[in-house]
């Protein structure tokens, strides 16, 4: 599956390569509802693309973040002098007396104190780095839809509710942040061959065994170890990857928009670093084709899924 993956996150690229529209009101929206719901989670170089308002709408999302980075840096602040006061309270304790529990409180202490400013330096600064595109599950990431005929960018969140769903659906699939090929017309059936989206990414990251990885069989006295690998395509490309999306409403709820990336069997160097699923890169000449699929003829949406980029992933252990 893929777990996590590094985007565009600055939706102003969509427009500019790809002529798309900006469902602005969509961005506004999420970006009031993020005040107010710490479920809501943005990378960076989303938020940067704001950094240089142009319209009344996007000076309204200029202005939220600027507020929500200031009541982020408050509660951080806060919560760094409450740990700088436990760790001076336990030094002081263990200038006198070697104590279980004082010992435990520096140790604690000391690296919430270290993982507040590293957050606080992160808050803080200017420059982007390749973290700061990065989404995992739950995340909101730009993606490129077809509406009224024109390409239309909207904030969506990575992990799919389907339209009809119950809020627990969630809860309940976990796992909805990708679409099995292998099952678009079960229980992806209400997307596929109709609510067809596109995330631009030039990686994606995999959980994999280290036994796996390293080719060999787990060793009768060693516990499964879990390790992070990131997949790069080679020759350097941003991959078009096939998503499904979906609106979801219900009443007394927010509206949510959210979209799932489709994995396929993976190819053989993928395979051969452990993993047993990959996304699907479409090629540049299939992009309206899949945006605008026709409902009655699945087997050409299958064609445009076949008919893939197919570049070697090279991979690494993620940092």
């Amino acid at each position: 599956m893929c777990y996590s993956a590094q985007i565009w996150a600055n939706y102003r690229k969509y427009v500019r390569l790809w002529g798309a529209d900006v469902g602005i009101k969509e961005f506004v929206r999420l970006y009031w509802e993020r005040q107010t719901n710490a479920r809501i989670r943005i990378p960076k170089a989303m938020d940067a693309a704001f950094d240089d308002p142009r319209s009344d709408d996007e000076r309204t999302i200029h202005e939220l973040i600027r507020a929500f980075n200031a009541q982020q840096a408050t509660k951080l602040e806060q919560e760094l002098f409450k740990q700088r006061k436990r760790l001076a309270d336990a030094e002081r304790t263990l200038q006198t007396k070697t104590t279980k529990a004082a010992t435990q409180n520096r140790r604690i202490a000391t690296d919430k104190v270290a993982w507040i400013l590293g957050k606080l330096a992160d808050l803080r600064r200017s420059e982007l780095n390749d973290e700061d595109s990065r989404i995992f599950p739950g995340w909101y990431a730009p993606v490129m839809i077809v509406e009224n005929g024109r390409r239309v960018v909207k904030p969506m969140r990575y992990q799919c509710r389907v339209a009809g769903a119950p809020i627990t659906h969630d809860v309940k699939f976990p796992g909805t942040y990708n679409a099995r090929r292998d099952n678009l017309e079960g229980f992806w059936r209400k997307q596929f061959g109709s609510r067809h989206a596109i995330m631009i990414a030039n990686a994606f990251f995999e959980n994999v065994s280290r036994h796996r990885m390293e080719g060999r069989e787990l060793r009768a006295d060693e516990k499964e170890q879990n390790v992070i690998l990131e997949f790069r395509p080679r020759p350097q490309q941003d991959m078009l990857i096939a998503c499904l999306w979906s609106h979801w409403q219900a009443p007394h709820e927010q509206d949510l928009l959210s979209f799932a990336a489709i994995t396929d069997e993976p190819p053989p160097e993928i395979a051969a670093a452990g993993h047993d699923r990959c996304v699907i890169p479409l090629k540049p000449a299939h992009v309206d084709a899949w945006l605008s699929p026709d409902a009655t003829s699945l087997a050409a949406q299958y064609a445009l899924l076949d008919d893939r980029e197919r570049p070697y992933y090279e991979h690494r252990m993620a940092a």
